[in-house]
């Protein structure tokens, strides 16, 4: 049986979980819920860097990523702030879907899964 490492847990759940070389991300979620979404975004994906960084990987190592966003309205400007955070790397795996989350001020939330 191989290890299973988890970073940032508490009694709902561990913000990274690393098995078999693949980790395994919570939703990542901005900080500052008063910014438009590519605000939003931008503090998502600096989340995310510092969980894989935490998790001894990066951005390149990513297999797939779940976006979930609250209005689709938005979408253009979420992948203006994607394309942006993912230049210079060969994009994952990507789904997008149009979500109520749990905090009706978050914009987005995004789950991913990279190799280490």
């Amino acid at each position: 049986m191989s290890n299973i490492i988890k970073i940032d847990s508490n009694d709902t759940l561990s913000e990274i979980a690393i098995h078999n070389g693949v980790v395994y991300l919570a939703g990542q979620v901005p900080n500052d819920d008063s910014l438009d979404i590519k605000g939003q975004s931008r503090e998502v994906f600096a989340n995310i860097d510092a969980a894989l960084a935490k998790a001894g990987t990066d951005k390149s190592k990513i297999l797939s990523a779940q976006v979930f966003i609250t209005d689709l309205a938005n979408f253009a400007d979420f992948n203006e702030e994607w394309n942006n955070w993912v230049k210079g790397t060969t994009p994952p795996a990507r789904a997008t879907i149009e979500a109520k989350l749990v905090n009706p001020n978050w914009l987005v939330e995004i789950m991913v899964i990279a190799a280490v």
